[in-house]
């Protein structure tokens, strides 16, 4: 084994790729290139045991702009407007450098959008972490993963509008930090990555290239973690949200004057994965000059600077001729602009460095010549337990009121307020439900409509059966969006799944591909884009199976988005769609120390979406005062939310034979109103008193509701 065929595999290459890679090249790569190839060929850039199976999730729809393959996905929400959005993960950096890997999470989801010409207006995470009642590592995790997420989105002025997280023990080393960002743009200045124009100039923009970050894609994203992880710490980039608030208000501007032919930001593996996409999305060739790329250390080589992941800079195209207007404009928002090279008509991409090629390579090799793996999933056998029992809270000796209690002050379930307290969520005046008002985040346009956003994603229902749970996931969005009033336009993701190569994580990867196609076929949602996280293992094991959605809707009237507290005493109080919950993969579950199993029940999609239709109706027409989706906890839980939310006390009876804790998410909702409003419902009780009241079950006073949950996640922060 050759020195050089020995290094393949310590930058991540199978044998196999790397003879692939002789065999492209016809000769050995140098060492720049092999460099460049084994981060595009990595797990994280290259999809290579994803990229088939998203083949299978629909992608168009009448008000899609831009879909996947693009910075993020755009959609058109009317009056000339568009909304690019897109989520991604940053879930090994995160785990670890909790703080700085979120924050820079958040940087990389910001760039995305206004690569496209959007201006970000709403950013959203979804967390996940181990218990943090027995560990003080997922604490320590959680603390500085959310004083990260506030640090870059306060400090950059966009709001933080909503999020969720969880806690399972599965999560304890690989902790999953997914980052949505949502951004505004008029038509006329979106814009493509595709690099055009031989003789056009090659600019980069924004910060100075350095060391840090480099092998991020590949030593942290494409691997299992392992013991003594905290050596990787300097493969993960630093941020500075004020260099980036700068960058983006210069390429907004460059976009408004329309300076720029071609756009795209430096995310996993840098330089080299933003220049070989762009020549291969534009079918041409650029040639770089790399010792012309400015850097803040000394001595650093061709292939350092070829896919350093450091934070804050983008990559344009620019025409000759405006080549000093777009210098000019840069000086102005002291954001640093560097001719390093241009746009060839070779299709091949060429690095120079002090004179010398240390690189030339087809751009289709960089991106469009890794091989892609076909999966080979196996389903467990019956009775293997993937994923072992939790600690147990609840013995099933409790009553109906103690159980209660007990869920709403679980980590899963107590009140986010000490979390979104330390994010701003009304920065840039648009917010018009924020994440404790509803069950979708709603932002004003100045059309005079409204987009609402939510993300969602449940591991343990997901365990239980992978298609199903991930189904639940696109349905329980779209739920949250019908809350407020708004109707679907788009869904991004992000899978979060373990090791491909493992059978049954291939199995769960698959199934849940193919549930999230389905889901979204059923409700007419496409998806725009996304992002895939694998390789989420440690020693002890995998991550449960964590698919995330994140869905935009569109509302026309803001001023009657819908909230979920009850408000008004003698309101009638309703439950809507057929709801036949199940305790599988429940919270009430998890307390009890019951490993998720399943299968879970078959999904009529026609009865969930037609739930949806009528609540989005009653929303949108005002004749509702609330409007809140049954999810984890099942009705229980919902109706004392509802109850917390407003400080008011409902008395309801509930249909016989229904279980109060079972969960069924996306498919049913408590509605509560003026009682001829819901005329036609499932009318199960009204608002009013100072408690909680279920027929046969429980009375619990709101104030002990409102303890329970308040004090369920403050404890930890």
């Amino acid at each position: 084994m050759t020195g050089a065929t020995a290094r393949h595999r310590e930058l991540g290459l199978t044998d196999g790729e790397y003879e692939l890679i002789l065999s492209l090249l016809g000769r050995e790569p140098s060492a720049t290139e092999l460099a460049m190839l084994s981060l595009m060929w990595s797990e994280h850039c290259a999809y290579k045991h994803s990229r088939k199976v998203l083949r299978r999730l629909p992608t168009d729809g009448p008000a899609v702009l831009m879909g996947p393959g693009e910075n993020a996905g755009v959609v058109d929400v009317g009056g000339g407007l568009a909304v690019a959005f897109k989520v991604e993960s940053h879930n090994h950096p995160s785990a670890v450098e909790p703080f700085q890997g979120a924050a820079t999470g958040v940087g990389g989801i910001l760039r995305d959008v206004f690569a496209v010409g959007a201006r970000p207006i709403a950013v959203l995470d979804s967390l996940r972490f181990g218990e943090p009642a027995g560990s003080r590592r997922s604490r320590y995790l959680l603390e500085r993963a959310v004083a990260g997420i506030g640090h870059y989105g306060n400090s950059i002025g966009v709001p933080t509008v909503g999020g969720e997280i969880y806690f399972e023990p599965s999560y304890e080393q690989n902790c999953l930090v997914n980052a949505m960002c949502l951004g505004l743009a008029p038509h006329e200045r979106l814009i493509r990555s595709a690099a055009a124009g031989p003789g056009n100039v090659l600019v980069l923009l924004g910060a100075l290239t350095g060391r840090d970050g480099i092998g991020g894609a590949s030593v942290l994203a494409s691997a299992e973690l392992g013991e003594g992880d905290e050596e990787k710490r300097p493969s993960v980039q630093i941020g500075d949200p004020f260099a980036e608030k700068k960058l983006m208000e210069c390429c907004l501007e460059l976009l408004e004057r329309e300076l720029l032919t071609s756009l795209q930001d430096l995310g996993a593996a840098g330089l080299t994965s933003s220049s070989s996409e762009m020549a291969a999305k534009g079918g041409v060739g650029l040639e770089i000059v790399a010792d012309r790329v400015p850097v803040r250390e000394p001595g650093m080589e061709p292939f350092e600077v070829m896919v350093s992941e450091s934070q804050e800079r983008m990559l344009c195209v620019v025409e000759p001729e405006r080549l000093e207007e777009v210098l000019a404009i840069c000086e102005r928002w002291e954001t640093l602009a560097t001719p390093i090279g241009q746009v060839t008509d070779s299709g091949r991409l060429r690095v120079l460095w002090r004179g010398e090629v240390v690189a030339d390579l087809a751009a289709s090799v960089l991106v469009d010549e890794c091989p892609l793996y076909d999966l080979e999933p196996a389903e467990p056998g019956a009775g293997i337990v993937l994923y072992g029992p939790g600690p147990a809270l609840l013995d099933g000796g409790q009553s109906a009121a103690e159980t209660l209690l007990t869920l709403l002050g679980s980590p899963n379930l107590a009140s986010r307020l000490p979390v979104f307290e330390q994010y701003d969520p009304v920065v840039q005046s648009r917010t018009v439900r924020r994440p404790d008002q509803a069950d979708a985040a709603v932002l004003a346009l100045p059309t005079g409509e409204a987009i609402a956003v939510a993300i969602d994603g449940n591991g343990r229902r997901v365990a239980c059966d992978p298609r199903r749970g991930a189904a639940e996931a696109v349905l329980e969005c779209a739920a949250n969006l019908a809350c407020v009033g708004a109707t679907p336009l788009g869904l991004t993701n992000c899978l979060n799944f373990g090791n491909p190569e493992k059978p049954h994580v291939a199995w769960q990867l698959t199934e849940a591909v193919d549930g999230l196609a389905q889901a979204c076929d059923a409700l007419g949602v496409p998806v725009v884009g996304g992002n895939v996280s694998l390789y989420n293992e440690a020693p002890s094991g995998p991550i449960l199976p964590t698919p995330v959605v994140g869905m935009v809707g569109r509302l026309a009237d803001p001023s009657r988005a819908g909230r979920l507290a009850f408000s008004a005493a003698g309101d009638a109080i309703a439950l809507v769609g057929a709801f036949e919950p199940v305790s599988g993969g429940s919270e009430l579950a998890k307390l009890r120390g019951e490993p998720p199993a399943g299968p879970l029940p078959e999904l009529d999609f026609e009865s969930a979406r037609a739930a949806h239709e009528r609540v989005r109706a009653l929303v949108a027409a005002g004749a509702v005062r609330s409007a809140h989706d049954i999810a984890e906890g099942g009705v229980a839980v919902a109706l004392a939310e509802c109850c917390v939310a407003g400080g008011v006390g409902a008395s309801v009876t509930l249909p016989a034979g229904l279980d109060p804790f079972g969960e069924a998410p996306g498919r049913a909702f408590i509605v509560s109103g003026p009682a001829e409003a819901l005329a036609g419902l499932d009318v199960i009780g009204r608002v009013g008193g100072e408690a909680l009241s279920i027929a046969d079950l429980l009375e619990v006073a709101v104030s002990e509701l409102r303890s329970a949950r308040d004090r369920g996640l403050a404890r930890f922060l």
